[in-house]
């Protein structure tokens, strides 16, 4: 049996996507354990030159709800990229999952030859599904992802790898 692009795709995002929720969970927690405000982390970053949090978040999700959408072929949500709270993160995050969760397996069928086209200000990216998943969002994702995550980390949140893949 081979693995479909749904497969492929959808749990590992899903299950990205409840790991994230839960590590915001446990930084407001720890926030409220230190007796400092968690929103001073919405802004952190690893480097001057690297986006805040909270965009790394909108980028994590943007990302999922943009594979599930073209590789089901259908319209990529918009999000107003608007978020200012970890309360607003979460309803984006549970937002991105339920949208994922809403979208037929059978609808990727054949989408690993599905023609991806990107266009972005100052170039068009073409992918093949396949391509796209694998060498565009994946990467995409996982280090935007890891951003984040590293960002909290860096500012003293107590996580470890098992926050990061979540449980079985």
């Amino acid at each position: 049996m081979s693995l479909s692009m749904y497969q492929a795709a959808i749990p590992p995002l899903l299950r990205a996507l409840n790991n994230l929720s839960a590590i915001l969970d446990k930084t407001l927690l720890n926030a409220e354990s230190r007796h400092f405000d968690a929103a001073v982390l919405l802004q952190a970053r690893l480097a001057p030159d690297m986006f805040p949090f909270i965009r790394q978040v909108q980028i994590v999700t943007d990302t999922a709800k943009g594979c599930g959408a073209r590789l089901a072929g259908v319209e990529v949500p918009s999000y107003p990229d608007t978020e200012t709270s970890f309360d607003e993160l979460q309803q984006r995050l549970a937002k991105t999952i339920s949208f994922l969760q809403g979208l037929p397996p059978a609808q990727f069928d054949g989408s690993e030859a599905r023609d991806i086209v990107m266009k972005f200000p100052n170039q068009t990216l073409n992918f093949t599904g396949q391509d796209y998943l694998q060498f565009f969002v994946l990467p995409n994702f996982y280090f935007h992802l890891t951003t984040a995550y590293d960002i909290l980390r860096h500012n003293g949140v107590p996580l470890g790898k098992a926050d990061y893949l979540g449980g079985g």
